[in-house]
């Protein structure tokens, strides 16, 4: 119950913190976001540009736990999942406050989970965020960056949605290691403590997840 409250409470903070608390919006946001979304990027900061796309590394990075860990939830995962592509945080911390823990995977992987489970995925996933990262870090102006944050209610507000989505990784991380039958507490807080590197890291190494059916747990021997 703790920690349901907790990231109740973190989601109703962020949610007030960006309508109430930002700085004021800009009247070129929604043409900045369309530049973005559309490739038009001529005269943006590449800090911004990096940011922006990195946004939509992270859901991905989320998916490939956030739908395995929902199979075993009393609610669907998905839709959270899907939110994210487009709020990100928003729509993960409802979840993690309602999820309870999970660390049993049960029944056979679709494609979409056999995709999402490849470490493949956590490869390509690496690659085009260093590709990102090299970008925005070669050819960023770093005060202009700086000034949009304080003035930009978008750029501030994406800032600290990426920043809280390095931090919550490691809620979902325990649970799924433990699906994988892998303990490992220093590899763990390796992970944890690594941002957004740390968790592609671990897409790109963990064990590929075991498929069990529903008949084989209940033709098991009852504990004595």
């Amino acid at each position: 119950m703790v920690r349901k409250i907790a990231f109740g409470l973190l989601w109703l903070g962020f949610v007030v913190y960006a309508f109430f608390l930002t700085p004021p919006e800009q009247p070129d946001t929604f043409e900045l976001i369309k530049n973005l979304s559309t490739g038009e990027w001529q005269g943006i900061n590449p800090l911004v540009i990096a940011l922006f796309n990195l946004m939509g590394i992270w859901p991905l990075i989320y998916s490939a736990v956030v739908f395995i860990d929902g199979r075993g939830q009393k609610i669907p995962a998905w839709p959270f999942a899907v939110a994210s592509f487009g709020v990100g945080v928003f729509a993960l911390l409802p979840y993690l406050a309602i999820r309870e823990p999970n660390n049993k995977f049960v029944g056979k992987k679709n494609t979409l989970l056999k995709l999402l489970d490849s470490r493949v995925t956590g490869f390509v996933l690496t690659l085009a965020t260093a590709i990102l990262v090299a970008y925005g870090l070669r050819e960023g102006d770093w005060v202009n960056f700086v000034q949009q944050w304080q003035t930009n209610r978008f750029i501030n507000v994406m800032s600290l949605d990426f920043c809280l989505l390095c931090l919550l990784f490691p809620v979902l991380l325990g649970d799924d290691m433990t699906r994988r039958g892998w303990k490992n507490p220093q590899f763990f807080w390796l992970i944890a403590l690594i941002p957004l590197l740390g968790p592609l890291i671990y897409l790109s190494v963990r064990p590929p997840l075991q498929e069990v059916g529903v008949e084989s747990i209940s033709n098991q021997p009852a504990a004595n």
